[in-house]
């Protein structure tokens, strides 16, 4: 693929076009989140061995949960290029529809040793926009609504925090007032709206190579804000990324389940007990239910380290 060109062969809008009128259906599709695809550590291979394992799944669809790359956020153009270009080329080997989260490490140049200057062609989420698409959005499948969210807003001083910005917010309340009542809604967010990950790890723990040392980056810091809004619909549940480790948290009815990581501890090896993998997730009249699927990749370069 050349550099610079589009990753997907259309862009995603926010608006849909199927009707969801008709009684919930029933089919799986799959989350796959935290590729963080690299030239090294074998991890383009460790995608594809994913990937393929996923699509003989026979799902309708995947969604990907963020954290396409590794890392745009500290690297200059030509390095992110390559980086977008290692994962659309690698994505291809799913053989179905994608749809796209945006995560953290998928913000270009937003961290100043990356030497680029801020605002500059490509910065931030530009470059996301530009070869994936929106960073929100929402699109409909059987009778279900599906909503991807935004959860990571670059900060004045070149960081980034979890955080749901006031505009997305509001289109969100505007978008599932729209949709018929009782819709059954699923929703994707990068940065967890809940979890426990603080209790999992020592408090000396050193941080991840996800989070940096000046804002709220692990949890959405206003996901109430969020959760209010999905707690006056039907919705079933919301995938996550981010934190590389399995689990659910069933707030109000609606289940928060977080994602292991397709790379695992960032390539070297299982995560806090959490192998390589993927979920896939079962619609069935209105219903849901998921499971965990290993991928069996093996790390060229295993690690006893819990980051």
């Amino acid at each position: 693929m050349a550099s610079g060109a589009v990753l997907l062969p259309a862009a995603l809008r926010a608006d849909s076009t199927e009707s969801i009128q008709h009684a919930p259906g029933s089919f799986s599709f799959l989350f796959l989140t935290d590729t963080h695809i690299q030239p090294e550590l074998d991890a383009a291979n460790g995608c594809e061995f994913a990937f393929r394992k996923a699509a003989g799944l026979r799902a309708d669809f995947a969604i990907q949960g963020g954290d396409h790359v590794f890392d745009a956020l500290a690297v200059d153009r030509k390095r992110a290029d390559s980086l977008f270009d290692l994962y659309g080329h690698t994505e291809q080997a799913i053989g179905i529809k994608v749809y796209h989260t945006m995560g953290n490490h998928d913000h270009f140049g937003l961290y100043a040793k990356s030497g680029v200057e801020a605002g500059c062609p490509g910065y931030a989420k530009q470059m996301y926009r530009e070869r994936v698409g929106a960073t929100y959005y929402s699109f409909d499948h059987k009778g279900y609504h599906f909503v991807i969210l935004d959860t990571v807003q670059p900060t004045a001083d070149r960081s980034y925090e979890a955080r749901i910005d006031d505009e997305q917010l509001a289109w969100l309340k505007n978008d599932l007032d729209k949709i018929p009542a009782g819709t059954p809604i699923i929703v994707s967010a990068h940065i967890p709206l809940v979890s426990g990950m603080r209790s999992y790890v020592p408090l000396n723990l050193p941080k991840p190579p996800a989070l940096g040392p000046d804002h709220p980056q692990l949890i959405v810091s206003n996901a109430n804000d969020a959760m209010q809004v999905l707690q006056k619909h039907n919705t079933l549940a919301v995938f996550q990324g981010h934190i590389h480790v399995n689990e659910v948290v069933t707030y109000h009815g609606i289940h928060y389940v977080s994602s292991g990581a397709v790379s695992g501890n960032w390539w070297h090896g299982p995560f806090l007990g959490t192998p390589e993998g993927f979920m896939v997730v079962s619609l069935a009249a209105g219903k849901i239910d998921w499971r965990y699927e290993t991928s069996g990749f093996k790390s060229v370069a295993p690690t006893s380290q819990s980051w």
